[in-house]
Parts: C-alpha cells; structure tokens; sequence
C-alpha cells in the first residue's frame, strides 16, 4: 500500500508539473476562458433572477442559451488545451477550438446518460438495502447507511465517468462509447485521480476554514489565489491527466462495462 501510494503521488507531482508549465507559458488565454465562463454562468443567474417572475418560459429559454454558451466555452477551453499539449501553440487560435455542432450534441447526450448512472448507481444502493428492512435492524439505521453508501457510490461513480468529454472532444467517440471509455481508462487510477482532486480543491478548502473562523481578509486572498491560478490549472491538469492515462490504457476494442466496474 506504501508503494502504490509512492507511486501515485509521482504520478500526480508529474501531472502538476506539467500541467503548472503548460498554463504558466499560456495563462493569459487559458484565463481568459476561465473568465468567460465566470461570466457566463453569473450571468444566467442574473438573468433567471430578472425573468422569474416575468415568463418561465422564457426563464427556462434563457437559461438553456446560457447553458449552451457555458458548454460551449468549457469544450472549447478543453480542445484549446489539447492543441498546447501536442505543442500546436504555433498554429491555432482560440476561435478555431469551437466544438463542432456534432460534439456538442454528443456532450449533451452523454451528459444525460452520465445523470443516468449516477441516478441509477443511487436506486442501485436502496435496491440492495431493501431487504434489510424486514430483519430486526432499526429503519433509522438501514436509512442512513444506504444514504451514506450511496453518497460514496455516487461520488465514486461521478469521478469514473467524468473524463467522457474528453474522449467525444479528442477521439470523437459516440455519447455511450465516451462513457464506457472514461470508466476503463480510470480503472487503476482512482486514487491518483482522488490525489489531483485534493490538491486542486485544497485552496477552495482553505478558502472554507478560514471563512468558518471568520478570518475575512485571509479567506479573501485565498479566494483570489484560487480564481486566478488554481481554476485555470484545474482545466490543464484534468486535460494532462486524461493523456495520460490514455497512453498507458493498453486494451484493443472497445470496452464494456461489467469488467471495468472495479
């Protein structure tokens, strides 16, 4: 265990360290991008809040464009970061990483079938939990232990699956196919995967605390430290991870589900 540890400590330094120079040497329009996405998901906010009491329909219009318009940036952030990666940083602008309509419509898709599984992992945990319910255990106490089985399954099945828009962006896979393909490249990767996590979270954690013990001004220089350079390496270093564990997936033919669950 102190080994696999060791190692995947390595692993996660390296995908720091190159994620921290690909961003350091593109920051400007890694940022940027960030920034719009800021943008645009405060602003659909706004905008629901003004039209609320106006028209739910047109409410709900406004926040599909605005989710369109977030999607769209985020696919387009990602094909950018895998041009800087191939070292095309030469030979492409931020205009020519637009997804096409095609990969936009298969993120959607696969985007609902993502949902599908979690949900499905959830009804999964009460499914199995059920039965105890006739045995001589409190229902109290089988409630709250299928809610925190599922809440682990859940989280354990969002971070299998979550690499699908890469896989649509960079192989343009199918929805289903991009789903199937992120739970077999991660399958040995889970704790390198929960360790980049933690790293990355770690300023918004800090961020946490010191807003619990009302340290304001050190929670607001936190914050600023975590909008400006950890959320653009965020996007960098997911996108270093993906190509990683794609050049060391070994198996030919697509995979299916059932061997690649643990």
């Amino acid at each position: 265990m102190i080994d696999f540890l060791k190692e995947s400590t390595f692993a996660v330094n390296e995908v720091i360290g190159r994620a921290w120079t690909v961003t350091k040497r593109n920051y400007f329009s890694i940022a940027t991008m960030c920034f719009l996405m800021f943008i645009t998901s405060n602003a659909s906010g706004l905008m629901a809040f003004f039209l609320k009491d106006v028209s739910n329909v047109l409410s709900i219009l406004m926040a599909f464009i605005f989710a369109m318009f977030y999607f769209t940036i985020n696919l387009s952030l990602f094909r950018y970061i895998f041009h800087l990666l191939d070292d095309e940083e030469h030979d492409v602008s931020i205009v020519s990483t637009i997804p096409t309509r095609r990969q936009i419509i298969r993120f959607l898709v696969a985007t609902v079938y993502f949902m599908l599984c979690i949900v499905g992992v959830y009804i999964l945990v009460i499914l199995i939990a059920f039965p105890f319910i006739y045995t001589s255990i409190r229902f109290e106490v089988i409630k709250n232990v299928a809610i925190s089985v599922g809440i682990v399954a859940i989280f354990i099945t969002w971070i299998r699956i979550s690499f699908f828009p890469f896989f649509i962006l960079d192989k343009n896979l199918p929805p289903f196919a991009s789903i199937k393909y992120s739970l077999a490249t991660t399958r040995g990767n889970f704790t390198k995967i929960l360790l980049l996590l933690l790293i990355l979270l770690s300023f918004h954690l800090l961020y946490l605390f010191f807003s619990y013990i009302h340290w304001p001004f050190v929670a607001f220089f936190v914050n600023i430290l975590s909008s400006f350079i950890v959320v653009p390496l965020s996007s960098v270093a997911l996108t270093v991870a993906y190509r990683k564990m794609m050049s060391e997936y070994q198996d030919n033919g697509e995979p299916d589900i059932i061997h690649n669950i643990v």
